[in-house]
């Protein structure tokens, strides 16, 4: 492709023009220029991008965790083999029962059914070139899933470099990764493979993973297009240590009970996407992808000594494709004008059956559901920047889904609402004050419906309607020197009508919980002090409230959505201490929870953790590395509640740990 290409790195980003956008970036990314689709960063919202230097060089069991750094997110740790977290932001939590966050790797989605994410596991952090993280209602590029906004993955393509990683350390982790880059300009091949095996902080928390991926692109001697095909696969194997008393928990927070001796799980994931970017003309982007996705998942899973083991079983196959038209005239009465209209198709395949065993033999079945979802949508999105000093960005979508259920264990068959068009307008502003400030505003409406059975009409006659989440935010966004920028922001959402998924509930439904709203402030500050020191900060003050409740839960109105800390807050150092050793300091911490939405009982999940790291460069191509996580060895946990059989149950999270690095560059 013909595109301009620049680095930024945090601050030092130069740019020609007035400032306005609102993203900011923490590390370093490579920047493509003003042809194709409209860039994310260039969407007037909050906007974060990690950089391949901040997460290439991360020891991590699970991808979710390289979110860590990133600012407004948090992270919900199960530390339960292959269910082992994942990631979310702006007010919703991550147990499972609503999942407001799109994932995409390389643009392509990667939401399971249920909007969970265990695709992010088909990347290797050596691979990823940079995160995106869109937060807020007003992106109008995707649909089902984006609740509060989205993730994408970009990985490597292109280029020429080899690059191997191996780390040792604690619970006797070991993770091996090569990525490797063949380019001549015309044809260009990346390969990437790691594989990771621990034994876990806990007992009976065993667990192995290998994951390759292969990249093929083609460009023509024109330079005006590119065509390419990548495939992923991703396997694993690990087993569960189970969930904890609160006497357990801190008698012996290592300890795995036996009642779980039997748990484990077995997952394989694959993903085949097809790329074509074209240059129609000077004005004219066109940007196509197609993909399969697959999942193959068992799980045995005891979460009590007073419940069966059930086993789990998920089997997916979703193919889709997404597709835009990016024009950029030149016109005489606006600074600038770009308008982008695009499709996108989705044809979901699948299955669910759950079963109650006895040390993973199978006693009677609970669940064997076949359901198909086909979701369609179309977006139109402008940026007009009538003067030099503002930009406006329009947008619109509309969605629409159908399907069908089918109960094997009845033989019964149920139609999908009929949920109509659904309509989500949005619009943003930016004001250019200098080309050190800018102001933003922007409003939209995003949606959910119910996952699983409950997309359907089971238990229902009459049709029900989609939740509309609809949120705005005001931010402004300030460079006031070279070496300091920053954003502040408040933001609000609130859902019509918000359901979740009853997670133990064999017949695959949601619950109500009512009309609701979050609302929160956002601080983040990233400074270049010198040429030897920078530091970053983000603090989200954030709250939940149930505004009009259920009619099955009325004494939750009122209260505060589960599992909701009221700040998240992330802080770091990066020190170049000499030309050769590099340190660095970094923190998180969040507030505690609730564990149900009436607020009963006791709040659990606070927590401070401290972590460092300190690399050498041996040559200019072998770096030697050391990284301690949990520096104070403080204890922390994961827990919930399991109101059936009124039990707090707890998930310990890792101990004081520390892992060596050796990275060579061939």
């Amino acid at each position: 492709m013909a595109l301009a290409v620049v680095y930024a790195n945090g601050v030092y980003a130069e740019s020609p023009n007035l400032l306005d956008d609102a993203s900011l970036t923490l590390g370093t990314v490579v920047v493509s220029g003003e042809s194709g689709p409209i860039a994310t960063r260039n969407l007037p919202t909050s906007v974060d991008i990690l950089g391949a230097e901040k997460i290439q060089n991360q020891v991590v069991t699970n991808n979710w965790q390289l979110f860590g750094q990133m600012p407004g997110i948090m992270l919900t740790q199960f530390n339960q083999g292959n269910v082992s977290g994942k990631f979310s932001l702006r007010g919703f939590n991550g147990e499972g029962q609503i999942n407001a966050v799109k994932l995409l790797i390389d643009g392509i989605p990667s939401n399971s059914n249920d909007g969970n994410m265990p695709y992010l596991e088909l990347t290797n952090p050596l691979d990823i070139e940079a995160i995106e993280v869109v937060r807020g209602t007003n992106d109008p590029r995707y649909g089902l899933h984006n609740i509060a906004g989205n993730a994408d993955v970009i990985t490597r393509v292109g280029g020429n470099y080899q690059t191997a990683r191996a780390s040792y350390g604690s619970f006797d982790t070991r993770n091996v990764q090569y990525a490797a880059g063949f380019d001549n300009g015309l044809f260009s091949q990346n390969y990437t493979a790691s594989y990771l095996d621990s034994t876990g902080y806990r007992d009976h928390s065993d667990t192995q993973r290998s994951s390759f991926a292969g990249k093929w692109f083609f460009t023509p001697e024109s330079g005006n297009a590119r065509f390419g095909v990548i495939a992923r696969h991703h396997k694993a194997d690990a087993e569960e240590a189970g969930y904890l008393t609160y006497t357990q928990s801190r008698d012996d927070d290592r300890q795995s009970p036996e009642h779980n001796a039997f748990d484990q799980g077995d997952r394989e994931l694959n993903q085949f996407s097809a790329h074509m970017d074209i240059d129609l003309n000077d004005e004219l982007y066109w940007e196509t992808k197609a993909y399969l996705n697959q999942i193959d998942d068992r799980r045995y899973v005891r979460f009590s000594e007073n419940v069966p083991q059930q086993e789990r079983y998920t089997k997916e196959n979703h193919v889709g494709a997404l597709s835009t038209l990016t024009w950029r005239p030149e016109v005489d009465w606006a600074n600038e004008f770009a308008l982008m209209g695009g499709v996108s198709a989705e044809f979901q395949d699948n299955e669910s059956d759950r079963y109650l065993t006895n040390q993973r033999t199978r006693q009677s079945q609970t669940r064997a559901q076949q359901f198909d979802l086909d979701i369609y949508g179309a977006f139109v999105q402008a940026v007009i920047k009538p003067t030099d000093n503002l930009k406006l960005v329009p947008a619109y979508r509309v969605e629409s889904l159908h399907g069908s259920y089918t109960n094997e264990l009845t033989d019964q068959r149920f139609d999908i609402n009929d949920y109509g068009l659904i309509h989500q307008p949005k619009f943003s502003a930016v004001y250019s004050f200098t080309d050190n400030y800018a102001a933003y505003a922007n409003w939209g409406k995003t949606f959910q419906v119910g996952v699983g059975t409950a997309t359907y009409k089971v238990d229902n006659i009459q049709d029900l309607d989609p939740s509309i989440n609809e949120g705005y935010e005001i931010g402004l966004k300030f460079r006031p020197t070279s070496w300091l920028d920053g954003r502040v922001a408040i933001w609000q959402q609130t859902a019509s009508n918000e359901a979740r998924r009853a997670l133990n509930d064999p017949h695959n439904g949601s619950e109500n919980i009512g009309k609701t709203e979050r609302q929160g402030i956002d601080l983040q500050l990233n400074a270049q002090a010198t040429d030897q020191l920078a530091f970053w900060f983000a603090a989200s003050l954030q709250r939940s409230e149930i505004l009009k409740a259920d009619a099955e839960s009325p004494e939750s109105k009122g209260q505060e959505i589960d599992h909701v800390p009221s700040y998240l807050l992330n802080a770091g150092v990066d020190y170049q201490a000499t030309q050769k050793l590099g340190l660095s300091f970094w923190t998180s911490a969040q507030d505690s929870y609730h564990l149900e939405r009436t607020n009963n009982t006791r709040e659990f999940g606070q927590f401070f953790l401290m972590n460092a790291s300190a690399s050498y460069s041996v040559t200019q191509k072998v770096r030697l590395e050391l990284q301690l996580k949990n520096l104070a060895n403080r204890y922390y946990e994961y827990v919930w509640i399991d109101e059936t059989n009124n039990l707090i149950l707890h998930s310990p999270g890792d101990g004081r740990a520390v892992y060596g690095s050796v990275q060579v560059d061939f």
